[in-house]
């Protein structure tokens, strides 16, 4: 039977009590940024609960109370699974109808007043200070979708794709929390590729994308030199967010040979807001997509269970530029009121690699992880139409248009369009575990240019 909790969790909600996400937080009436998890439409505000002795029962957590004061996730995910466990299932108990511990919140009405806010009421922030961000390429599916599209079925997937995880290193400095604007970049495009000589010119990105994607935090630093074993991998791992990795298919034509993505991809990522926990997730456990070659030992995970089946759904909402001062939490009346379609419907086992062995892999070398360092998984897509993880992939690079609720179309986005991803585990309503949403809004090119 599922435990009930005192405080009012709507059905449907991504924030049940089997999940206790963790996230960055300010109020109306403070812009300290510190930290919270979400309850059903309800946010508890962790620094609060702390410094009013929320903890004092959790003896383990005490020494380090400090972490719940600070403006990033980073000081508590440095403390290690062992204690986002015991934190996460304390606050499970705290909030349960039959808590074994009442007079901490559930009867304590002054500190419910202090700690307890509604969710649309607080403004989110990038969870995490990301100092490094690789984003790899382990959706098999988009990857031979694109390599059919330019090199044609019996070349699709280069010969190292099933031998290890792909990635190159992204931006981490335009990495940006869900409702954060983004801007459509400029760049050299070759507009006519037939053409002799190949000389590109410099204008606006006219083929911008999304890509559907997975992320997870790292939580433990390893030294130089000494790689992480995957079957210890888990254990680096804080928690997992929504990435919409956003993309400039035509500046990315013509700059990704020889070393892959660079302006087309360094503009802007979104990431959601709130961190899912690994124990959170872990009963969704299951089995990716079969990988028939042979890995080097360091990839071979213990378990074949090793990929997440969360439901995964975009959302496209056409020409919303009416909107000022864009921030999703005043989003939903907008959004509701214009033409929305789900382009996408798909599911994360459509992965080829887990995130123990992509992190396994980034390390093999002796590369230095560290708290805070973001790894997408690259754009998942399914093998039927609809499932696919990218307007690149469902346009057919431009040649086809999609048909949006409203008579709209698209081949790629336009300004104002809003591109909002969702993710959820799990079928029982009362109980789900999601993520929220990852969106964000494309805005008009800078003006001007070239200077």
């Amino acid at each position: 039977m599922e435990a009930k909790s005192w405080l009012s969790i709507p059905q449907g909600s991504h924030f049940s009590l089997s999940n206790i996400p963790f996230g960055i937080i300010t109020t109306a009436s403070s812009q300290n940024r510190r930290p919270a998890v979400a309850v059903g439409d309800q946010v508890l505000d962790l620094a609060e609960f702390s410094s009013n002795g929320g903890f004092s029962l959790l003896t383990s957590i005490l020494p380090h109370i400090s972490v719940f004061s600070q403006p990033t996730l980073n000081a508590f995910a440095a403390l290690g699974r062992q204690v986002h466990r015991e934190v996460r299932n304390y606050l499970q108990d705290i909030f349960t109808d039959d808590t074994t511990h009442p007079e901490i919140l559930k009867t304590n009405t002054i500190l419910q007043q202090k700690a307890v806010f509604p969710l649309k009421d607080v403004q989110t922030h990038l969870p995490m200070q990301i100092g490094d961000y690789t984003d790899f390429y382990a959706g098999l599916n988009h990857a031979y979708n694109l390599g059919v599209m330019f090199r044609g079925a019996a070349n699709a997937l280069q010969p190292n794709y099933t031998h290890l995880p792909v990635g190159y290193h992204g931006r981490a400095s335009s990495v940006v929390v869900s409702g954060t604007p983004i801007r459509r970049p400029w760049g050299q495009i070759l507009e006519n590729p037939s053409a002799d000589p190949k000389v590109p010119v410099f204008t606006q990105c006219k083929k911008l994308d999304l890509e559907l994607e997975l992320g997870a935090f790292v939580c433990r630093a390893n030294k130089m030199g000494e790689p992480i074993p995957v079957d210890q991998a888990e254990g680096f791992l804080f928690g997992f967010v929504l990435v919409n990795d956003w993309s400039a298919r035509d500046v990315q034509a013509w700059e990704y040979v020889p070393l892959g993505p660079f302006n087309s991809k360094n503009f802007g990522t979104t990431v959601s807001a709130w961190v899912v926990l690994p124990d959170a997730l872990e009963p969704f456990l299951g089995n990716g997509l079969e990988n028939k070659t042979e890995l080097q030992a360091y990839l071979k995970e213990a378990r074949n269970e090793n990929i997440y089946n969360i439901k995964l759904e975009v959302d496209l909402t056409s020409k919303c530029s009416q909107m000022t001062g864009f921030h999703w939490n005043d989003a939903h009346d907008l959004i509701a009121k214009s033409g929305t379609t789900t382009i996408t419907r798909t599911s994360s086992r459509n992965l080829l690699w887990s995130f123990p062995q992509m992190l396994a892999h980034h390390s093999i070398t002796g590369c230095p992880m560290q708290v805070g360092d973001l790894l997408a998984s690259g754009t998942i897509s399914g093998t039927e139409p609809g499932t696919e993880g990218s307007l690149l992939e469902q346009s057919q690079n431009g040649k086809v248009s999609l048909k949006l609720q409203g008579g709209d179309e698209r081949k790629f986005l336009e300004d104002w369009d809003i591109v909002t991803i969702r993710g959820v585990c799990g079928n029982n309503e009362s109980s789900l575990v999601g993520f929220g949403e990852c969106t964000g809004r494309i805005e008009p090119a800078v003006q001007g240019w070239p200077f």
